[in-house]
């Protein structure tokens, strides 16, 4: 690339942090052309600024990704949230039993399975609870465990206890960032425990994520999702991750957002 000032390439190494979660000194020495001891030099000008915070080998940003609140993401992409949610529904047979996780884009499909009939939930999330708690024509099974405020859903030993109960026909995950080479990442490592939990005791695994988290490494929790799990994303997703997905045995489907759908509830 093309030589650029010290402080416009700071500025961006930065940015480039905040994207990934994660900024290597070999990675930026190749992308920016410069020494390896340029970029050292970078990073500690930028680190006493108090603008990244140093890892062994690169660094990070200090606020790379603070995980957002349930209801902060309630709204960002909602359209395509929404038909997420509905290619998720119409999977549905009556007398199936799903089990749910939290986040607002499961939080969507839950919505959508108001009008279904004959089905068991069993969930994570309240957002869950809340939208089918008056449907009398689903049976619902809250999981329990210890409330993460931020994401609204339930986590620790004992919602592995009570998962160890029940199978499932198929499982719904939600997810802050999708590799094709690492799977889904969370903010917490109990997150990932759970997910890995739940995949293992459905027969299929849908996780549901519109196109931005595609390729988003935010946090550094995994979970490896067993092969043949499915991803519904939008039809704004990069051709290019869903190829390398698909190589990696991973169904893809592409759903296709109605830009006049209704915005959400101001509560919701």
């Amino acid at each position: 690339m093309s030589a650029i000032g010290s402080k416009d390439r700071r500025d961006r190494i930065v940015r480039l942090a905040t994207t990934t979660g994660l900024a290597s000194v070999d990675e930026l020495s190749q992308l920016f052309g410069v020494t390896a001891s340029t970029i050292r030099r970078d990073l500690a000008k930028l680190t006493t600024d108090g603008r990244l915070a140093r890892t062994y080998g690169g660094a990070m940003a200090l606020s790379a990704h603070p995980e957002a609140s349930l209801r902060q993401r309630t709204g960002e992409a909602f359209e395509a949230k929404q038909a997420i949610a509905r290619w998720a529904a119409g999977q549905v047979r009556p007398g199936e039993t799903l089990l749910l996780d939290a986040g607002s884009t499961v939080g969507a499909l839950a919505h959508e399975l108001r009008t279904a009939k004959d089905i068991t939930v069993a969930t994570t999330g309240l957002t869950t609870l809340q939208a089918l708690s008056d449907v009398e024509t689903i049976h619902v099974e809250c999981l329990g465990g210890t409330l993460r405020p931020l994401s609204q859903g339930f986590v620790g030993p004992l919602t592995e206890a009570a998962l160890e109960r029940m199978t499932f026909d198929r499982v719904f995950l939600g997810t802050d960032g999708i590799s094709p080479r690492h799977g889904i990442c969370e903010a917490d490592l109990r997150q990932t425990r759970l997910k890995e939990l739940m995949a293992r005791r459905a027969d299929q695994v849908y996780v549901l994520a519109h196109a931005a988290k595609l390729g988003r490494r935010p946090f550094h929790a995994w979970t490896a999702l067993p092969e043949g799990w499915t991803l519904v994303t939008d039809d704004t997703a990069d051709p290019r991750i869903l190829e390398e997905l698909r190589g990696r045995g991973v169904t893809t489907v592409v759903t296709k957002p109605e830009p006049d759908h209704a915005l959400p509830p101001a509560d919701r």
